[in-house]
C-alpha cells in the first residue's frame, strides 16, 4: 500500500467530518447516508504504482484472502442480476424483432428503464429493514424468491407469449418490467451489503465482483442463450439429426435459473449470517434528508452543465447500439453469427476497461472519453455502411470480419467512455456523501443512454416507407414493418423500399451529436475536468 493511500486511510478514521482536497482516497458514507463522522474509506492507488505479479501469485493471494467466501457470494449475487438483464437488454429484443416492427420492439425496451432510475427508491431500501434478519437480507431474500417464482411461472408460459408477440407484447413488457425492477432493487441492497460484507482492506474487490458477476450473467443470457436457442447452430453443432427448434428454449432457460435463485436464497437464509453494522444506531440523514442532498447536488452551477452532458452525450450512438444488430439480423445475418461477434467482443471490453482507467489520469482526465466519442460516431457511420452493403446472397467470410471489426471497435470505444466517465465521477464525488453523490451521477449517466431508445426505435418505423408491389396494383399496401414484409412475400409480391428510416434516424443522430460535441460537449467537458475538487463539494450548510 503506497504511503499516500495509507495516510488517506488513517485520515478516514481519525479526522473530523471535513475532508481536505488533498485526499487521494474516496470516503463513502454508509449505505444509509448516515452521519458524516462514520464512513467507509476506499483506498485508490495510482495505477502506475501497481506491482507486476504473475497470474499464479495473484490467484494464490486471492484464494488465501480471508474474504474469499464473501467475494464468491457477491459474484453469485451480481451474477443473478445479470441473468434477467441479459434477457431484457439482449436476447428478448432479438427474438421479438423476428416478428415485430421496431416500434413494438421499442415498446419492450421500456422494461429496462427501472435499472436507470433506481436512485429514486434507493433511500427506502437503505432505511426499511428487519434488524434481526439482517439489513440487506431483508430485501435480497424476498426479492430473489419473487424473481424465482416469476421465472418458474414464465418457464411454462413465456415460449407461447414470444411465439405470438404481436398480441402479447404488453404482457411480455410488463413481466420483464417487474423483473428488472426487482433486480434493480436487489442491486441496491447488494451494493450496500458489499460495504460491510468485505473487510476494509478488501473493499476494492466490490467493484470487481460487480463487473465479473453482472457481465457473466449478461453474457450467458445473451450470447450463450442466443446460440443454443438458434435452430441453425443447434443442428450444426449439437443435434445429430436436424430439428425444427433450437437446443435451449427460453422457458427451459428461465426455469433452470429459477432453481438457481432458490438455491442461492436458501443458502442466505440457512447458512449466511449478516453481521449487524457497527453504526446502525447512529443518527442519519433519513429519507427526506437524502433527497434534499440529491437536490443540493443538482443545484450546483457546474453540475447543471455536467447533467446536460450526461443526458445528451450518448444520443449519437444509440441508433447503432440498439438497431444496427437488429437490422443486420433482418438483412440475413444469423443469430449465432451475432452471438459469436458478442463472444469475441467480451474479452476486448475487459482488456480496454483496464487500460482506460490508467488513461483517465492527469489534468485531462476526460481526454480518452472525448477521443472515444469521435470513434463511436465513426463506428456508427461504418455500421450503417455494413447494413447498406450487406450481401443479398450468402454472407462471405471477409464481410463477416468487417462486421465483427466494426462492432469490436465500437465496443472498445464504448468501454473507454464508460470507464473514463466512471473514473471522473469517482474523482469528483464529495467524500462525505460519496455514496449518494456517485449513485446520482451514475444513474444520470445510465439514463442518458436509456431514455432515447424508445423514441429512436419508433422513429425508425415512422420514417420508413415501402410499398408491396403485387400483380394487381390496386391491392398494393405498405410493407415498411417486418410483419408487412412477411405478408407481402406470402402474397407473392415484392417489397419496394422507398427509404429506410434506420438511415434517416442514424444519420440525424450522428449529425446532431457531432454538432453538440463541437459547440457544447467538448468545451464544457474540457472546462469541467480542470475544476478543482472543492468546487464539486456540497457545503455542510447545504446539507442541513
Amino acid at each position: 500500500m503506497p504511503a499516500a493511500a495509507d495516510k488517506t486511510r488513517r485520515r478516514g478514521r481519525d479526522r473530523s467530518p471535513s475532508v481536505s482536497d488533498e485526499d487521494i482516497g474516496i470516503t463513502i458514507s454508509t449505505p444509509n447516508g448516515r452521519s458524516p463522522t462514520q464512513k467507509h474509506a476506499f483506498d485508490i492507488e495510482d495505477p502506475a504504482s501497481y506491482e507486476r505479479k504473475g497470474m499464479v501469485q495473484k490467484w494464490n493471494e486471492f484464494y488465501a484472502n480471508k474474504d474469499f467466501g464473501n467475494i464468491l457470494l457477491l459474484i453469485a449475487l451480481y451474477w443473478l442480476q445479470g441473468i434477467p438483464l441479459g434477457l431484457a437488454h439482449g436476447s428478448i429484443p432479438f427474438l421479438l424483432k423476428e416478428k415485430l416492427s421496431f416500434a413494438k420492439v421499442g415498446l419492450f425496451t421500456l422494461a429496462g428503464y427501472p435499472y436507470s432510475l433506481k436512485l429514486f427508491w434507493s433511500p427506502f431500501v437503505d432505511s426499511w429493514y428487519d434488524r434481526k434478519f439482517g439489513r440487506r437480507k431483508s430485501w435480497i431474500v424476498p426479492i430473489q424468491l419473487v424473481v424465482a417464482l416469476m421465472f418458474w411461472w414464465m418457464g411454462s408460459h413465456i415460449d407461447g407469449l414470444v411465439r405470438d408477440p404481436a398480441d402479447n407484447i404488453y404482457e411480455i413488457m410488463y413481466l420483464f418490467l417487474a423483473i428488472v425492477f426487482l433486480s434493480a432493487t436487489q442491486d441496491i441492497a447488494v451494493d450496500g451489503w458489499a460495504l460491510t460484507l468485505l473487510s476494509k482492506e478488501n473493499l476494492s474487490y466490490a467493484s470487481t465482483c460487480q463487473t465479473v458477476g453482472i457481465n457473466c450473467g449478461f453474457f450467458l443470457s445473451f450470447t450463450v442463450f442466443l446460440a443454443l436457442n438458434s435452430t441453425e447452430f443447434s443442428n450444426k453443432y449439437i443435434f445429430s439429426a436436424p430439428r425444427e427448434e433450437g437446443f435451449l428454449q427460453l422457458g427451459s432457460y428461465m426455469a433452470f435459473w429459477a432453481i438457481v435463485y432458490v438455491a442461492v436464497t436458501l443458502y442466505l437464509i440457512l447458512w449466511k449470517v449478516e453481521e449487524p453494522e457497527a453504526d446502525e444506531g447512529a443518527a442519519d440523514y433519513g429519507i427526506v434528508g437524502t433527497y434534499k442532498t440529491i437536490w443540493q447536488i443538482c443545484k450546483l452551477p457546474h453540475m447543471r452543465q455536467f447533467i446536460i452532458v450526461l443526458f445528451f452525450a450518448k444520443l449519437g450512438f444509440i441508433p447503432n447500439d440498439t438497431t444496427t444488430q437488429l437490422k443486420l439480423i433482418e438483412r440475413g445475418l444469423h443469430r449465432e453469427d451475432m452471438a459469436l461477434a458478442v463472444l469475441i467482443d467480451f474479452p476486448v471490453q475487459i482488456f480496454f476497461g483496464y487500460y482506460a482507467a490508467r488513461w483517465s489520469r492527469g489534468s485531462s482526465k476526460l481526454k480518452p472519453w472525448r477521443v472515444a466519442f469521435i470513434l463511436r460516431l465513426l463506428c456508427s457511420v461504418l455500421s450503417m455502411a455494413t447494413v447498406h452493403f450487406f450481401p443479398q446472397d450468402e454472407l462471405s467470410t471477409w464481410y463477416f470480419y468487417v462486421i465483427l471489426l466494426t462492432k469490436v471497435a465500437g465496443s472498445m470505444a464504448s468501454t473507454v467512455q464508460f470507464v473514463g466517465m466512471s473514473a471522473f465521477i469517482t474523482q469528483i464525488a464529495d467524500p462525505v456523501i460519496g455514496g449518494t453523490y456517485m449513485t446520482l451521477l451514475n444513474t444520470l449517466s445510465n439514463f442518458g443512454g436509456t431514455w432515447p431508445v424508445f423514441f429512436i426505435m419508433r422513429a425508425v418505423d415512422y420514417f420508413s416507407s415501402a410499398t408491396c408491389v403485387l400483380s394487381d396494383v390496386s391491392k398494393s399496401y405498405s410493407c415498411a414493418t417486418t410483419d408487412d414484409r412477411k405478408r407481402c412475400t406470402g402474397d407473392g409480391g415484392t417489397c419496394d423500399v422507398h427509404w429506410d428510416g434506420y438511415y434517416i434516424v442514424s444519420t440525424s443522430c450522428v449529425i446532431i451529436a457531432l454538432s453538440l460535441f463541437i459547440t457544447f460537449i467538448r468545451p464544457t467537458v474540457h472546462h469541467l475536468e480542470r475544476l478543482p475538487a472543492h468546487i464539486w463539494r456540497v457545503s455542510k450548510e447545504a446539507r442541513q
